[in-house]
């Protein structure tokens, strides 16, 4: 009888089996302006942006979105995922900063090789004053196989 109600309470919607993931693709992230501006601390200049309400609206949501693995200091365990593979990704020509999400994972154990394409989840935060980190990061991730 006990899981008969909560099977019930749970189909209707009165409980919930945990945060909702909202799946996302790399268009929905290309809502952002970026204006070029001096960061007077390192005397360089950087492309800030400015996020649209598409963008706006998935902050501090659960998200998943898939890529290509992007290796920045495996020892470290930095990780980028991007719209593109490597040879045509954000660092090396052909797309704006918008494709590509910084990783911090919630297991460090694991290794990926570039360009290994994957469906990773995690919180997404919005960035746009901190030099020292990507526009869009995903905080908590993890892969999802």
């Amino acid at each position: 009888m006990k899981i008969a109600v909560l099977l019930f309470l749970l189909v209707t919607g009165f409980i919930s089996a945990g945060p909702a993931v909202t799946h996302i693709d790399w268009k929905k992230l290309s809502d952002v302006r970026f204006t070029k501006k001096l960061n007077k601390e390192v005397s360089m200049y950087f492309l800030y942006p400015t996020f649209g309400q598409t963008v706006m609206n998935l902050q501090n949501k659960e998200v998943q979105i898939k890529g290509y693995m992007i290796p920045v200091d495996e020892t470290e365990n930095i990780y980028v995922l991007s719209s593109q593979p490597m040879a045509s990704c954000f660092f090396c020509g052909g797309a704006g900063p918008e494709s590509i999400i910084e990783l911090q994972f919630k297991n460090r154990r694991r290794k990926f090789k570039t360009d290994e394409v994957k469906n990773v989840r995690g919180m997404l935060q919005l960035n746009n004053n901190d030099i020292e980190h990507l526009n869009y990061i995903l905080k908590n991730a993890e892969v999802v196989e």
